[in-house]
């Protein structure tokens, strides 16, 4: 659906400082997210502003030394660190001469290419829709030849009333087939429920291990990487305790700053595993100097989903880059509430262990599933009407 970047592309990072408290990493962040596309970060223009400029987000001055960058790395892309308006985004390119995209679209570009099963393109592409259907200036005629184009056009419409309806067919069709996908799920947790098996989700910042983690638990093979974003599809693999038994575990997308609402609705499906999860772990790069904003974040997320009233234990990752050492730390009831460990090498995972046959124990006492989140998630109603 994306005019898709080329692997390789030459592009100019631009990003205007406007006094948001997280502005140095959100750049770097915007420099992994071009990295892990496969672009090549050929110049960064920075600047400073009050307010953004309402024509070109970053003033006309800041615009032509973006320009001479372009010019001076022969730059096939600029890629802004904020959210752009459809104008913005077009007064630019006339601007510049060049493609112009936004955060938001890098992210959800790199969701494109990452995403595997079919659950997970269903997803993306619905969100991509819900993103680009407000720039329908760029023309949608090419939506026609996804169902052959014959008598789609009424008579006397505009190619902006066409395209609109084009895409509204295309999202309707999405949203079905991601209805029937969240049936099989809920069939699949019923099943579960009755044979009281406990579920448990891994949640994190992305980045911050969770895949290592899971494959040092379960023995899987999830796709690891030094990139944002590696992991988009979740997978569940079966864990035995051998002191209390069979518990499912889920490894699940990461969050991050700014992640676009789009895809927090249109994930609705994957995050479900999440919403519907007796304990969540959430993993922590513990060597990250922004370690407790990352926190804050996915803590964030958690509640846009409904999924802040399940327990969670803290799993600070990567002691192995740091001083910390392998631990536990339990709160003014006994319970355990973070745990110090290395998913890279194996340090603190028997800790993990201990505590996951507690949560278990406490699991089978309590005789079901977790009540109180339940009634809470309930509440949850996304927009997919």
């Amino acid at each position: 659906m994306f005019e898709r970047h080329q692997g390789g592309d030459r592009v100019v990072l631009a990003s205007i400082d406007t006094g948001q408290p997280d502005y140095r990493e959100s750049l770097e962040e915007l420099h992994q997210l071009a990295t892990s596309a496969g672009l090549t970060v050929a110049g960064v223009v920075e600047g400073r502003r009050a307010r953004p400029d309402p024509t070109y987000f970053a003033g006309s001055g800041k615009v032509e030394e973006i320009g001479a960058a372009v010019h001076a790395h022969e730059a096939d892309l600029v890629i802004f660190n904020h959210p752009l308006s459809p104008a913005q985004e077009r007064n630019l390119e006339r601007a510049l001469e060049c493609r112009v995209v936004d955060r938001t679209t890098l992210i959800l570009d790199i969701f494109a290419r990452r995403a595997k099963s079919a659950e997970g393109i269903l997803q993306v592409e619905l969100a991509q829709l819900a993103h680009l259907a407000t720039r329908l200036v760029r023309g949608w005629s090419h939506l026609e030849r996804q169902k052959g184009g014959i008598g789609l056009r009424g008579p006397g419409e505009t190619q902006l009333e066409t395209d609109r309806r084009l895409i509204g067919k295309r999202v309707k069709l999405l949203r079905d087939r991601l209805a029937r996908v969240q049936r099989q799920h809920k069939v699949q947790r019923r099943a579960r429920s009755r044979r009281q098996v406990m579920s448990v989700s891994l949640v994190g910042y992305t980045n911050a291990g969770k895949s290592t983690l899971f494959n040092r638990l379960t023995h899987a093979n999830s796709y690891v990487a030094n990139q944002l974003f590696a992991t988009l599809d979740t997978t569940t693999r079966q864990l035995f305790l051998p002191e209390t038994g069979e518990i499912v575990l889920s490894d699940t997308v990461g969050f991050i700053t700014g992640l676009p609402h789009t895809l927090v609705e249109s994930f609705h499906a994957t995050l479900e595993e999440t919403r519907e999860a007796d304990l969540l772990l959430h993993v922590v790069d513990s060597v990250s100097p922004m370690r407790d904003r990352h926190i804050a974040e996915v803590n964030h997320v958690l509640g846009e989903i409904g999924a802040d009233a399940i327990p969670q234990i803290l799993i600070y990752n990567k002691i192995d880059l740091g001083p910390g050492s392998p631990g536990i730390e339990r709160d003014e009831y006994g319970r355990i509430s973070a745990i110090r460990l290395s998913a890279q090498t194996g340090e603190g995972i028997s800790l993990l262990r201990t505590a996951l046959g507690e949560a278990r124990q406490d699991f089978l006492r309590s005789g079901s599933t977790s009540e109180n989140a339940r009634t809470t998630n309930s509440e949850y109603h996304p927009e997919l009407d």
